[in-house]
Protein backbone atom coordinates (compact mmCIF):
# COMPACT_ATOMS: atom_id res chain seq x y z
CA UNK A 1 0.00 0.00 0.00
CA UNK A 2 2.87 2.36 0.80
CA UNK A 3 4.39 1.78 -2.63
CA UNK A 4 1.10 2.55 -4.36
CA UNK A 5 0.73 5.76 -2.37
CA UNK A 6 4.12 6.91 -3.68
CA UNK A 7 3.03 6.78 -7.31
CA UNK A 8 1.55 10.31 -7.54
CA UNK A 9 4.78 11.75 -6.19
CA UNK A 10 6.84 9.72 -8.60
CA UNK A 11 4.73 10.91 -11.52
CA UNK A 12 5.84 14.49 -10.90
CA UNK A 13 9.21 13.53 -12.42
CA UNK A 14 10.96 15.72 -9.84
CA UNK A 15 12.62 12.96 -7.84
CA UNK A 16 16.34 13.28 -7.37
CA UNK A 17 18.79 10.64 -8.48
CA UNK A 18 19.43 9.74 -4.84
CA UNK A 19 15.77 9.02 -4.22
CA UNK A 20 15.56 6.94 -7.39
CA UNK A 21 18.40 4.77 -6.15
CA UNK A 22 16.68 4.33 -2.79
CA UNK A 23 13.55 3.07 -4.54
CA UNK A 24 15.28 0.29 -6.48
CA UNK A 25 15.59 -2.16 -3.52
CA UNK A 26 11.90 -1.66 -2.68
CA UNK A 27 10.93 -2.54 -6.24
CA UNK A 28 12.44 -5.99 -5.86
CA UNK A 29 9.86 -6.73 -3.11
CA UNK A 30 6.85 -5.92 -5.30
CA UNK A 31 4.63 -8.50 -6.93
CA UNK A 32 5.90 -9.64 -10.36
CA UNK A 33 2.91 -7.98 -12.02
CA UNK A 34 3.73 -4.57 -10.59
CA UNK A 35 7.48 -4.39 -10.01
CA UNK A 36 8.22 -3.01 -13.46
CA UNK A 37 5.55 -0.34 -13.12
CA UNK A 38 7.20 0.96 -9.95
CA UNK A 39 10.54 1.72 -11.59
CA UNK A 40 10.59 5.52 -11.83
CA UNK A 41 13.24 6.06 -14.51
CA UNK A 42 14.97 4.34 -17.44
CA UNK A 43 18.25 2.53 -16.91
CA UNK A 44 21.51 4.19 -17.86
CA UNK A 45 23.38 3.24 -21.01
CA UNK A 46 22.57 2.73 -24.67
CA UNK A 47 19.12 1.70 -25.83
CA UNK A 48 18.69 -2.06 -26.11
CA UNK A 49 15.62 -4.26 -26.61
CA UNK A 50 15.67 -7.67 -24.93
CA UNK A 51 13.16 -10.43 -25.56
CA UNK A 52 9.78 -10.20 -27.24
CA UNK A 53 6.93 -7.72 -27.05
CA UNK A 54 5.07 -9.89 -24.51
CA UNK A 55 8.10 -11.18 -22.60
CA UNK A 56 10.84 -8.59 -22.64
CA UNK A 57 12.29 -5.36 -21.35
CA UNK A 58 14.08 -2.22 -22.48
CA UNK A 59 17.38 -0.63 -21.50
CA UNK A 60 18.19 3.01 -22.15
CA UNK A 61 14.61 4.08 -22.90
CA UNK A 62 13.75 7.65 -23.79
CA UNK A 63 10.57 9.52 -22.99
CA UNK A 64 8.27 10.97 -25.62
CA UNK A 65 7.65 14.67 -24.86
CA UNK A 66 4.09 15.37 -23.72
CA UNK A 67 3.47 17.54 -26.79
CA UNK A 68 4.92 17.89 -30.25
CA UNK A 69 3.87 19.09 -33.69
CA UNK A 70 0.82 17.01 -34.55
CA UNK A 71 0.32 15.02 -31.32
CA UNK A 72 -0.51 15.10 -27.60
CA UNK A 73 0.25 12.32 -25.11
CA UNK A 74 -2.71 11.34 -22.92
CA UNK A 75 -3.09 9.47 -19.61
CA UNK A 76 0.23 10.79 -18.38
CA UNK A 77 -0.34 9.36 -14.90
CA UNK A 78 0.26 5.87 -16.27
CA UNK A 79 3.91 6.71 -17.05
CA UNK A 80 3.80 4.59 -20.19
CA UNK A 81 5.28 7.25 -22.46
CA UNK A 82 8.72 5.65 -22.80
CA UNK A 83 10.15 3.71 -25.68
CA UNK A 84 13.16 2.79 -27.72
CA UNK A 85 14.53 5.87 -29.52
CA UNK A 86 13.24 4.37 -32.78
CA UNK A 87 9.68 4.47 -31.41
CA UNK A 88 9.93 8.04 -30.16
CA UNK A 89 11.34 9.08 -33.55
CA UNK A 90 8.51 7.22 -35.33
CA UNK A 91 5.76 9.01 -33.37
CA UNK A 92 7.33 12.41 -34.03
CA UNK A 93 7.77 11.56 -37.72
CA UNK A 94 4.21 10.31 -38.15
CA UNK A 95 2.83 13.39 -36.38
CA UNK A 96 4.73 15.73 -38.69
CA UNK A 97 3.52 13.82 -41.75
CA UNK A 98 -0.06 13.88 -40.50
CA UNK A 99 0.15 17.59 -39.85
CA UNK A 100 1.53 18.16 -43.35
CA UNK A 101 -1.42 16.15 -44.70
CA UNK A 102 -3.82 18.57 -43.00
CA UNK A 103 -4.88 16.28 -40.16
CA UNK A 104 -5.65 17.51 -36.66
CA UNK A 105 -3.28 16.41 -33.90
CA UNK A 106 -3.74 12.85 -32.72
CA UNK A 107 -3.62 11.46 -29.19
CA UNK A 108 -0.78 9.11 -28.25
CA UNK A 109 -1.68 6.47 -25.68
CA UNK A 110 0.38 3.69 -24.12
CA UNK A 111 3.94 3.04 -25.21
CA UNK A 112 6.08 1.31 -22.55
CA UNK A 113 7.16 1.77 -18.95
CA UNK A 114 10.55 3.33 -18.16
CA UNK A 115 12.28 -0.04 -18.44
CA UNK A 116 9.63 -1.89 -20.37
CA UNK A 117 8.63 -5.18 -18.80
CA UNK A 118 5.17 -6.53 -17.90
CA UNK A 119 2.39 -4.01 -17.30
CA UNK A 120 0.08 -4.48 -14.30
CA UNK A 121 -3.01 -3.96 -16.47
CA UNK A 122 -4.15 -3.21 -19.99
CA UNK A 123 -1.69 -5.05 -22.21
CA UNK A 124 0.20 -8.30 -22.49
CA UNK A 125 2.52 -6.64 -25.00
CA UNK A 126 4.10 -3.13 -24.85
CA UNK A 127 7.06 -4.62 -22.95
CA UNK A 128 10.00 -3.70 -25.20
CA UNK A 129 9.41 -0.09 -26.18
CA UNK A 130 8.43 -0.99 -29.76
CA UNK A 131 4.62 -0.62 -29.40
CA UNK A 132 2.44 2.49 -29.37
CA UNK A 133 -1.30 3.11 -29.32
CA UNK A 134 -2.52 5.98 -31.51
CA UNK A 135 -6.14 7.06 -31.21
CA UNK A 136 -8.41 7.44 -34.23
CA UNK A 137 -10.02 10.65 -32.93
CA UNK A 138 -8.88 13.28 -35.44
CA UNK A 139 -11.32 16.00 -34.51
CA UNK A 140 -9.75 19.42 -33.86
CA UNK A 141 -8.57 19.54 -30.28
CA UNK A 142 -7.09 22.31 -28.13
CA UNK A 143 -3.84 21.89 -26.21
CA UNK A 144 -4.74 20.29 -22.89
CA UNK A 145 -3.06 20.65 -19.49
CA UNK A 146 -1.83 17.33 -18.05
CA UNK A 147 -4.75 16.93 -15.62
CA UNK A 148 -7.27 17.22 -18.46
CA UNK A 149 -5.67 14.38 -20.42
CA UNK A 150 -6.79 11.58 -18.13
CA UNK A 151 -10.32 11.49 -19.56
CA UNK A 152 -10.61 12.64 -23.16
CA UNK A 153 -13.03 11.79 -25.96
CA UNK A 154 -12.01 8.48 -27.50
CA UNK A 155 -15.00 7.37 -29.58
CA UNK A 156 -15.32 3.99 -31.19
CA UNK A 157 -15.08 3.88 -34.97
CA UNK A 158 -17.79 1.19 -35.12
CA UNK A 159 -21.55 1.45 -35.42
CA UNK A 160 -23.82 0.42 -32.57
CA UNK A 161 -24.06 -3.07 -34.08
CA UNK A 162 -20.30 -3.37 -33.69
CA UNK A 163 -19.85 -5.30 -36.93
CA UNK A 164 -19.13 -2.39 -39.28
CA UNK A 165 -17.52 1.02 -39.19
CA UNK A 166 -19.38 4.20 -38.38
CA UNK A 167 -18.81 6.30 -41.52
CA UNK A 168 -19.54 9.47 -39.60
CA UNK A 169 -16.36 8.84 -37.61
CA UNK A 170 -14.13 6.61 -39.72
CA UNK A 171 -13.33 8.17 -43.07
CA UNK A 172 -10.58 9.63 -45.25
CA UNK A 173 -8.74 11.21 -42.32
CA UNK A 174 -8.35 7.92 -40.47
CA UNK A 175 -7.39 6.12 -43.68
CA UNK A 176 -4.75 8.75 -44.40
CA UNK A 177 -3.23 8.36 -40.94
CA UNK A 178 -3.17 4.56 -41.20
CA UNK A 179 -1.62 4.74 -44.67
CA UNK A 180 1.10 7.10 -43.45
CA UNK A 181 1.91 4.81 -40.52
CA UNK A 182 1.95 1.66 -42.66
CA UNK A 183 4.30 3.28 -45.18
CA UNK A 184 6.99 3.91 -42.57
CA UNK A 185 9.87 1.42 -43.07
CA UNK A 186 10.33 1.07 -39.30
CA UNK A 187 6.84 -0.45 -38.91
CA UNK A 188 6.41 -4.22 -38.69
CA UNK A 189 2.61 -4.37 -38.35
CA UNK A 190 -0.43 -2.37 -37.23
CA UNK A 191 -3.38 -3.85 -35.34
CA UNK A 192 -6.95 -2.65 -35.91
CA UNK A 193 -10.40 -4.03 -35.26
CA UNK A 194 -11.42 -6.65 -37.81
CA UNK A 195 -14.37 -4.49 -38.92
CA UNK A 196 -11.92 -1.69 -39.72
CA UNK A 197 -9.65 -4.04 -41.65
CA UNK A 198 -12.69 -5.29 -43.55
CA UNK A 199 -13.71 -1.72 -44.45
CA UNK A 200 -10.19 -1.01 -45.71
CA UNK A 201 -10.27 -4.16 -47.82
CA UNK A 202 -13.56 -2.96 -49.34
CA UNK A 203 -11.90 0.31 -50.29
CA UNK A 204 -13.91 2.52 -47.94
CA UNK A 205 -12.79 6.18 -47.92
CA UNK A 206 -10.31 5.61 -50.74
CA UNK A 207 -8.37 2.89 -48.95
CA UNK A 208 -7.71 0.97 -52.17
CA UNK A 209 -6.81 3.96 -54.35
CA UNK A 210 -3.19 4.02 -55.38
CA UNK A 211 -2.64 0.35 -54.57
CA UNK A 212 -3.39 -2.14 -51.84
CA UNK A 213 0.13 -3.20 -50.81
CA UNK A 214 -0.01 -1.12 -47.64
CA UNK A 215 -2.93 -3.18 -46.35
CA UNK A 216 -0.58 -6.12 -45.72
CA UNK A 217 0.72 -4.45 -42.56
CA UNK A 218 -2.80 -3.80 -41.24
CA UNK A 219 -3.75 -6.83 -39.14
CA UNK A 220 -7.07 -7.64 -37.40
CA UNK A 221 -7.10 -8.08 -33.63
CA UNK A 222 -9.46 -7.95 -30.67
CA UNK A 223 -10.74 -4.52 -29.67
CA UNK A 224 -8.83 -1.71 -31.40
CA UNK A 225 -12.00 0.05 -32.51
CA UNK A 226 -10.96 3.34 -30.87
CA UNK A 227 -7.25 3.26 -31.64
CA UNK A 228 -4.66 1.45 -33.70
CA UNK A 229 -1.60 -0.28 -32.32
CA UNK A 230 1.70 0.17 -34.14
CA UNK A 231 4.55 -2.30 -33.63
CA UNK A 232 8.02 -1.56 -34.95
CA UNK A 233 10.66 -3.92 -36.27
CA UNK A 234 13.48 -4.98 -33.96
CA UNK A 235 16.23 -2.33 -33.95
CA UNK A 236 19.44 -3.22 -35.74
CA UNK A 237 21.49 -2.67 -32.59
CA UNK A 238 19.44 -5.07 -30.44
CA UNK A 239 20.56 -8.62 -31.22
CA UNK A 240 18.58 -9.98 -28.26
CA UNK A 241 15.28 -8.60 -29.58
CA UNK A 242 12.91 -11.45 -30.54
CA UNK A 243 11.34 -10.90 -33.94
CA UNK A 244 7.82 -11.98 -34.78
CA UNK A 245 7.02 -14.38 -37.58
CA UNK A 246 7.00 -12.57 -40.95
CA UNK A 247 3.65 -11.40 -42.23
CA UNK A 248 2.12 -13.69 -44.85
CA UNK A 249 2.11 -12.50 -48.46
CA UNK A 250 -0.86 -10.62 -49.83
CA UNK A 251 -3.03 -7.82 -48.50
CA UNK A 252 -4.69 -9.84 -45.72
CA UNK A 253 -8.15 -9.49 -47.26
CA UNK A 254 -8.59 -13.25 -47.29
CA UNK A 255 -9.87 -16.22 -45.31
CA UNK A 256 -7.98 -15.06 -42.23
CA UNK A 257 -9.99 -11.85 -42.17
CA UNK A 258 -13.20 -13.83 -42.75
CA UNK A 259 -12.40 -15.87 -39.64
CA UNK A 260 -11.98 -12.72 -37.58
CA UNK A 261 -15.21 -11.25 -38.92
CA UNK A 262 -17.10 -14.37 -37.81
CA UNK A 263 -15.98 -14.18 -34.19
CA UNK A 264 -18.41 -13.55 -31.34
CA UNK A 265 -18.98 -11.65 -29.08
CA UNK A 266 -18.77 -8.26 -30.82
CA UNK A 267 -15.17 -7.52 -31.58
CA UNK A 268 -14.89 -4.25 -29.66
CA UNK A 269 -15.81 -5.98 -26.38
CA UNK A 270 -13.75 -9.13 -26.83
CA UNK A 271 -10.47 -9.57 -25.03
CA UNK A 272 -7.89 -12.03 -26.27
CA UNK A 273 -7.36 -14.72 -23.61
CA UNK A 274 -4.01 -14.38 -21.92
CA UNK A 275 -1.83 -17.46 -21.61
CA UNK A 276 0.43 -17.75 -18.56
CA UNK A 277 3.03 -15.01 -18.67
CA UNK A 278 6.29 -16.32 -20.15
CA UNK A 279 9.47 -16.01 -18.14
CA UNK A 280 11.45 -12.87 -18.91
CA UNK A 281 14.96 -13.23 -20.34
CA UNK A 282 17.65 -13.41 -17.66
CA UNK A 283 19.15 -10.11 -18.82
CA UNK A 284 15.97 -8.29 -17.76
CA UNK A 285 16.79 -8.84 -14.08
CA UNK A 286 19.91 -6.74 -14.47
CA UNK A 287 17.98 -4.02 -16.29
CA UNK A 288 15.36 -3.90 -13.54
CA UNK A 289 18.06 -3.42 -10.88
CA UNK A 290 20.34 -1.10 -12.88
CA UNK A 291 21.00 2.51 -11.76
CA UNK A 292 18.76 5.10 -13.38
CA UNK A 293 19.88 7.27 -16.25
Amino acid sequence: MMQRAMLPAISTRLLSTALLLLLIPAIALAEPSTEWSLVPAPSAGPARVIGGVAHGCLAGAVRLPDDGPGYQVIRLSRRRDFGHPDLVAFVARLARQAQAAGLAPFYVGDMAQPRGGPLPFGHASHQTGLDVDIWFNLDPKPPLPPAARENVALPSMLRAGLRDIDRRRFGPRQVTLLRLAAADPAVDRIFVNAAIKDALCRGVAGAASGGRDWLRRIRPWWGHDEHFHVRLNCPANSPDCATQAPLPPGDGCDATLAWWRAQKPPLHAAVAPRPPAPKLPAACSAILAAPPA
